[in-house]
């Protein structure tokens, strides 16, 4: 038996890129070595390497079942997108501790060279959640009779790459809204406010421009503001957990009645943020860009603009035929144009939001007012977790919703 030791056992990636970062997608070749460094001379079993990647969701919920009775309910589920195996030295069987068919490994560095293919199917996006993760790994285990074995285990990232180049992201995204105050049977003028953004799709470091205009024919002095929120949802046995965290926010100035504010292409930047994750069955990570009006003593006035954050940037002259490039009046600045004065009136909210998704959207989350954040690590924190508290839930809903048009008051100030 060889009376040497092992001084350490490493894993280091060949990586795709400048930044030294092990980054892959669906399809790539993963490549690498395992580093075995011994003291002396030992005799080994095997040297394995275990590569998997999986989506895990889990999180418990409190249960009454009486009056004294109280259980916890676990909800757990599981995605499994790959699991390769492969023996670098020695056989399968570690199992038993005879002397046969061992390795002998002399003192000094040794490398053991491993490669595998990923799945060409879509690879969900590596992702750190409240309630569960997507991850993958490579794990080494050195075996040697009468020893317990050595593990290590190295993650890696991967991107499932989302080009936001397509039709569907670079159109235009716009609202409209109003409402009417009431107090007792007094009512007042309304709010209104009608919001547009030049596309659907962004990725991180880039600002979205906003388009907006804010008129408070309205009794009470209001502030304008706008919000980029994370939506990460769970789900298992059938139920769903949902988590909201704000992500970037702006405040505009305070609006007295009968006052006007545009907007000509307010910019809101985007952090660095996990890409969207839209084809995992267990997890699903979006975005939305908040328009509102914080009204004092009342729900506000918002509108909800959906967000896709992707990994691939925009090309400066790429997608001539989409809907934004067709936009005489959304000069984008890419095209090194300037921006119009006053943004052509967006169509109205029927025309953009279904009755559907109107109506789920009476009770959302209100947008802070304070926003606190830190952003470890370089450009690939994007998979780190924003640990952000979740804002609050309203509880009132808007006692009328929609006015007609016609029946619409001047502002006090016309």
């Amino acid at each position: 038996m060889g009376l040497g030791k092992v001084k350490s056992l490493t894993i280091s990636f060949d990586c795709l890129n400048d930044s030294n970062v092990p980054v892959y997608s669906s399809g790539d070749t993963v490549s690498g070595r395992v580093s075995l460094e011994v003291t002396g001379e030992i005799r080994v079993k095997s040297l394995k390497i275990h590569a998997r990647g999986h989506a895990k969701v889990r999180w418990t919920e409190s249960r009454n079942a009486g009056s004294n009775t109280a259980y916890t309910q676990n909800y757990t589920e599981e995605v499994e997108y790959f699991n390769h195996k492969d023996i670098l030295i020695g056989h399968e069987r570690d199992d038993d501790n005879s002397e046969e068919g061992l390795h002998t490994i002399h003192s000094g560095r040794h490398e053991y060279a491993f490669s595998f293919e990923l799945p060409q199917t879509p690879l969900a996006t590596s992702f750190e959640g409240r309630h569960g993760s997507v991850r993958y790994w490579v794990k080494a285990e050195l075996h040697r009779p009468w020893f317990l074995p050595v593990k290590l285990k190295k993650e890696f990232t991967v991107f499932e790459h989302i080009d936001i180049n397509t039709p569907s992201l670079l159109s235009p995204q716009a609202g409209t809204k109003e409402k009417t105050l009431c107090c007792w049977f007094c009512t007042s003028g309304p709010i209104s406010l009608s919001a547009k953004i030049e596309r659907k799709g962004y990725t991180p470091g880039e600002s979205i421009q906003i388009f907006a205009e804010i008129e408070n024919c309205s009794s009470r002095v209001v502030v304008p503001k706008a919000a980029i929120y994370q939506t990460q949802a769970f789900y298992a046995k059938g139920k769903m957990k949902e988590v909201k965290q704000l992500v970037a926010n702006l405040r505009g100035e305070s609006l007295s009645s009968g006052k006007t504010e545009t907007w000509n292409g307010k910019q809101l930047k985007i952090p660095p943020v996990s890409p969207s994750i839209l084809d995992c069955s267990i997890i699903r990570v979006e975005y939305s860009l908040m328009v509102y009006v914080d009204i004092p003593g009342a729900m506000d006035l918002f509108l909800n603009l959906p967000l896709v954050i992707g990994t691939i940037p925009l090309h400066p002259f790429g997608s001539r035929t989409s809907s934004v490039s067709s936009q005489g009046s959304m000069n984008m600045n890419w095209l090194g144009l300037t921006l119009p004065e006053r943004p052509e009136a967006p169509p109205s909210y029927a025309e953009v939001v279904t009755e559907e998704q109107r109506q789920s959207s009476l009770a959302p989350l209100g947008a802070c007012d304070d926003f606190e954040r830190a952003l470890p690590g370089p450009l690939f924190a994007y998979i780190q977790e924003f640990r952000f508290l979740p804002p609050p839930l309203y509880s009132e809903i808007d006692p009328n919703p929609d006015q007609p048009t016609d029946d619409r008051p001047s502002c006090p100030s016309r």
